[in-house]
């Protein structure tokens, strides 16, 4: 279906990732704790909870300024990584997005590629490192399909992460002992995927 998504949709897509995490957070704070600080679940769910009321009070004009927005409040409200690389990732995205009223999914994948890109300099990471990479990148190549597909390939590449040995963040600091659990910020970036394709089905 094509079609193209304003400030509105956006909007909605923060508030649902939210909700998401809020749902989901005692998962992603355990598969932290097995891995990492114990706090994703924790932090994600002050950030995003952040971006969802200050949506609320005051709705920005543009599909990028509702994401710059969201990114700018998840760098100041979330501890650890996870704050300046979620933040990066949607503010990025945002700026990319520019002053356009209105855009297409295929806007928004050229987007979020950016965003993405963004998070592997921040990081110093790429796919295969065990890190939310791992959803991001066959997410937004999915995107440009359907948003059915980013959500799947995010669910997919999330899974994909649990046989691998971590090479970046907090978990590579385990080596070996980091294979067999599936990386936290994998499994958040996923959420974003199934709030987004959510949203879009109506």
């Amino acid at each position: 279906m094509s079609g193209t998504y304003g400030a509105g949709f956006a909007a909605r897509w923060m508030t649902a990732t939210a909700e998401a995490v809020e749902r989901e957070a005692g998962r992603l704070t355990e598969l932290d704790a097995a891995i990492g600080d114990a706090d994703h679940g924790a932090n994600l769910r002050r950030g995003f909870a952040a971006v969802a009321d200050a949506l609320a009070k005051e709705p920005p004009a543009t599909p990028g300024a509702v994401l710059v927005t969201a990114g700018r409040l998840l760098i100041s409200t979330v501890g650890g990584a996870s704050g300046p690389l979620y933040g990066t990732l949607l503010r990025r995205a945002g700026k990319a997005l520019g002053e356009a009223g209105e855009v297409t999914r295929t806007e928004l994948a050229d987007a979020l590629a950016a965003g993405v890109a963004a998070v592997g300099q921040l990081g110093g990471a790429v796919a295969g490192d065990k890190t939310m990479l791992d959803a991001l990148e066959p997410a937004v190549a999915g995107l440009r399909e359907s948003f059915a597909a980013a959500r799947a390939a995010a669910r997919d590449g999330a899974l994909a992460t649990v046989p691998l040995r971590a090479r970046k963040g907090r978990a590579a600091y385990l080596g070996e002992r980091s294979v067999g659990h599936e990386d936290p910020g994998a499994a958040s970036s996923a959420l974003l995927f199934d709030a987004l394709e959510e949203v879009a089905a109506g």
